[in-house]
């Protein structure tokens, strides 16, 4: 009788996961992760989730065990997972240690690059044993990333400034995944040079840096209030300019997913609008 081949994959932070067999009870604690593993086919073995994981639609019937800041640790433990895929910068580390404690397996993701995302994928294919489908999704979203950037890379620099909070003004710093999208769109964050992922900056630097353009997460379906705060100060480029104020949803641009490309060409597609509005450059 054939013996199942052991499994071991790297994670994000370079750490060893290595089971036994294919994982077929899987935590995920993360909306990204649970995203990831779908398209990784995996879905059918997802047996909890946190809030907010609501893509696709099947991920919003699958049990709740807290959010990624306050998980329930009794809820993981009762569900038997032979796998928790969990997330370096959003889940609270004394309870990930207290779930390795209990001899969890755990997967930590944490994509900082647009290419963390496919291998994301591939990776819970082969936890999952389901690498064939997790190929594919990776070979399609590196396709729609080369697509982007041999379309949009290298085009005139747009200045950008990209709020995710109002109060306290937030934006995101050059290591930040909307950051890399934003150069990949051939645009310039204001903010690149912030280490933080989502700094807090004063409204002050911004009206300094006066950005060609300000693209605002949009929480809802109904246009970001957010927005129209900006149309206090006139003298923003931003402003001046009629259809440089953009708004995006966060979930086709916060969240590390293949959905991250739609939200991806989004924001090209208004950066090359607002370069249509620009001044002509000198000729030399």
């Amino acid at each position: 009788m054939p013996v199942a081949a052991v499994i071991t994959v790297k994670d994000d932070t370079g750490a060893t996961v290595t089971l036994s067999a294919p994982a077929r009870r899987i935590v995920s604690l993360a909306p990204h992760n649970t995203e990831n593993l779908f398209a990784a086919g995996a879905g059918a073995y997802v047996v909890g989730v946190v809030s907010y994981s609501d893509y696709p639609v099947e991920a919003g019937r699958i049990r709740r065990v807290g959010d990624g800041n306050n998980l329930d640790l009794e809820a993981i433990a009762a569900l038997r997972p032979d796998l928790v895929v969990a997330w370096d910068s959003g889940n609270s580390k004394p309870q990930i240690d207290k779930l390795r404690q209990l001899g969890l397996k755990i997967f930590t993701s944490e994509p900082r690059r647009l290419e963390d995302i496919p291998a994301n994928i591939e990776a819970f294919g082969q936890l999952a044993g389901t690498s064939n489908v997790a190929r594919q999704a990776a070979a399609a979203f590196r396709a729609e990333h080369a697509r982007l950037h041999d379309e949009y890379t290298g085009r005139r620099p747009v200045s950008v400034f990209f709020q995710i909070w109002n109060r306290p003004l937030m934006t995101v710093g050059g290591t930040q995944l909307i950051s890399r999208v934003i150069k990949l769109c051939g645009g310039s964050n204001i903010f690149a040079d912030l280490a933080a992922l989502a700094p807090e900056v004063n409204l002050e630097a911004v009206l300094a840096a006066d950005p060609h353009t300000i693209i605002v997460n949009q929480p809802g379906e109904r246009r970001a209030p957010w927005l129209d705060e900006w149309r206090r100060f006139p003298q923003l480029q931003a402003v001046k300019k009629r259809g440089r104020l953009y708004a995006v949803r966060p979930d086709l641009i916060a969240r590390p997913t293949p959905r991250l490309l739609e939200g991806a060409r989004l924001i090209c597609e208004h950066l090359d609008q607002v370069r249509k509005t620009l001044p002509n450059q000198p000729a030399f």
